[in-house]
């Protein structure tokens, strides 16, 4: 059997209005041999997604502060919000990232 391994390359960048910006790269080598198991790709995914998803809790709670100082108290309650229910979409990302590693 002849092992061929290749890699296989996705990003993608998204821009916010303003200055944020953050792009995302994955990369997997496998053999043409074995496909990755569920267990393998939710693990990847799991991962990705917790990076991500604190990517925006962060940018989250920093407009809440830029909106707070700006007087617009009601706009950073919300925003503030968002920030902590993504914290726990977060934890629950972390939970099933261990449970699959146990």
């Amino acid at each position: 059997m002849t092992n061929h391994d290749h890699s296989h390359e996705h990003e993608h960048e998204h821009e916010h209005s303003q200055t944020h910006e953050h792009s995302h790269s994955h990369s997997q080598t496998h053999d043409h041999g074995e496909e990755m198991t569920l267990e393998q790709k939710l693990t990847t995914l799991l991962s990705h997604w917790i990076d991500h998803n604190d990517s925006h809790k962060d940018n989250y709670l920093s407009w809440a502060g830029k909106a707070k100082e700006g007087g617009l108290t009601d706009i950073a309650s919300f925003l503030d919000q968002a920030g902590s229910l993504s914290q726990d979409v977060t934890h629950k990302l972390e939970d099933a990232l261990k449970q699959i590693k146990s």
